[in-house]
């Protein structure tokens, strides 16, 4: 009995041994950006903005090409860590690439694009979208980037995803501003670093420009993350309105707004967005979402072939405009989630010309 304890003991104190080394690697190679990074943007564009001249704008999630219409994931209730083959990440890409190409958006602001991720076969997806706008200036931020995430079984593995903007005018200047991580340490090494992506695009005859904020703020917190993060949101707008810039803030809230009437009830034990009071954006901001279609699907089952009465819809994705920014029309185009657990919203708008 004494030799079974002891062997029982020496492997209890082999895996603690593993356990600590492990933690110590991830720990000295975790992420931690500076509060605010300059981005090197392309800027093969040459083109500037205009005002009073129509223009659109399309935000999407793209899931990281992996969680299509087939996926479930362990975080939403289902079991999945690997949501997608090889094959399906390349057909899910190519599906969003697709549409994109079709819809001929002057900005373009995607979420979840990974660059060097085990979950999408290390696969640079930055690259399936570089030309969907033909010549845009583009302009990249690491929201995730991890090492090696130890869980769940299997594990995610390495992951290295962003948010990416692409512009057919040119951003002249892009910034990496780091937002309040919720976790502590150790979930906070291995989990999500997210920012906000701001892109700078001059104004043809003016001193001012279109700032432009890419955004995918927290999902799995107990709340307190995407309170500090949309605070923080909101200080950037107020300012950059302040100087008389033009302000568009797009992409995944993992929130509704309260000013907008969600059809889409939650129903029990189903993840649950946050709320952002549009009444804390009064003074020259809207708060823009679509309630036609759902702008996100849960991931606690697969959605190919389930009947949409009854399966756990979202209105997350949206935008937040300046008082200067002429607003045409708000649309989430259908896409049926084939390709991404999101579908993309296109903001069709003009920039102001009295308002410089």
């Amino acid at each position: 009995m004494k030799k079974v304890l002891k062997i029982i003991g020496r492997i209890i104190l082999a895996l603690v041994i593993v356990i600590a080394l492990a933690l110590g690697v991830l720990t000295i190679a975790e992420y931690r950006p500076a509060a605010r990074e300059t981005i090197i943007a392309d800027h093969p564009a040459e083109a500037v903005l205009k005002t009073e001249e129509p223009m659109t704008m399309v935000i999407w999630n793209i899931g990281y090409g992996a969680l299509g219409d087939n996926a479930d994931f362990f975080m939403d209730g289902g079991t999945g860590v690997y949501t997608a083959d090889r094959e399906r990440v390349q057909q899910n890409l190519a599906g969003i690439r697709e549409t994109l190409g079709g819809l001929d958006a002057d900005i373009i602001a995607l979420q979840e694009v990974d660059i060097g991720s085990d979950r999408s076969y290390r696969t640079d997806e930055r690259e399936a979208f570089q030309d969907v706008i033909p010549g845009a200036s583009e302009a990249f931020a690491y929201n995730f980037n991890s090492l090696f995430v130890p869980f769940p079984l299997p594990p995610i593995g390495h992951v290295e995803s962003g948010l990416v903007t692409l512009s057919r005018a040119e951003i002249r200047e892009a910034e990496r501003i780091s937002l309040p991580c919720p976790f502590s340490w150790p979930l906070r090494i291995a989990n999500l670093k997210r920012c906000l992506l701001v892109s700078r695009i001059p104004v043809e005859g003016t001193e001012h420009e279109l700032v432009m904020v890419n955004l995918h703020l927290e999902a799995y917190d107990s709340g307190e993350g995407k309170e500090a993060q949309t605070r923080q949101l909101l200080e950037l707008l107020r300012d950059e309105y302040g100087k008389g810039n033009y302000v568009i803030a797009g992409g995944d809230f993992n929130q509704v707004f309260s000013n907008v009437d969600s059809p889409y009830p939650v129903y029990g034990g189903m993840w649950k967005p946050g709320i952002i009071d549009a009444d804390t954006f009064m003074g020259g901001f809207s708060l823009l979402m679509d309630p036609a279609v759902p702008t996100c699907r849960s991931l606690d089952r697969a959605y190919a072939g389930e009947k949409p009465d009854g399966f756990q819809f979202y209105m997350i994705d949206g935008f937040i405009v300046s008082g200067n920014v002429q607003v045409d029309g708000i649309e989430t185009l259908d896409q049926g989630f084939v390709s991404s657990d999101h579908n993309p919203v296109r903001l069709r708008f003009a920039l102001e010309a009295d308002a410089v």
